[in-house]
């Protein structure tokens, strides 16, 4: 199934985001600046666009697998979750864990989208859950 995915490029920097390969998960983004991280630093990475989601649909801002393992730079609150009717630019937060300055240069990839369906839910108080194996058992309570 196909749906449309509206982007509006903010200025003449930003690049629209592409899959790789066919049958990719996610679409690259890309930075429409050119900053530097600091290790430990956190910074907003500006991708110079705007989208406008497929109605019933959500996007997350992922990490690339490459510039974890090559720089340990990844998306801080990953995934970052767009909202449908968000018409911002779209930002990458992304935070320095390595031990160098890491460079973000305009046109370079630096996280990736992902766009899921979303269900609306109805929220509905109770006094009680149903049962389960597992029941009320946390981090951990498989035992590893």
């Amino acid at each position: 199934m196909s749906v449309q995915l509206k982007v509006k490029r903010l200025g003449p920097a930003a690049t629209i985001p592409a899959r790789a390969r066919p049958g990719d998960a996610g679409l690259d983004l890309y930075s429409a600046v050119d900053l530097e991280i600091a290790p430990g630093e956190t910074r907003l990475v500006g991708t110079g666009l705007a989208i406008e989601l497929p109605p019933g649909t959500e996007a997350q801002v992922r990490p690339r697998s490459g510039l974890a393992l090559t720089h340990s730079v990844t998306v801080l609150n990953s995934p970052g979750t767009i909202d449908e009717g968000y018409r911002g630019e779209v930002g990458v937060i992304l935070i320095n864990h390595g031990r160098t300055l890491f460079e973000v240069r305009r046109g370079m990839k630096v996280a990736q989208l992902v766009v899921q369906p979303t269900l609306e839910v109805e929220v509905v108080a109770v006094d009680a859950l149903s049962d389960t194996p597992r029941g009320t058992g946390g981090f951990g309570s498989t035992g590893a």
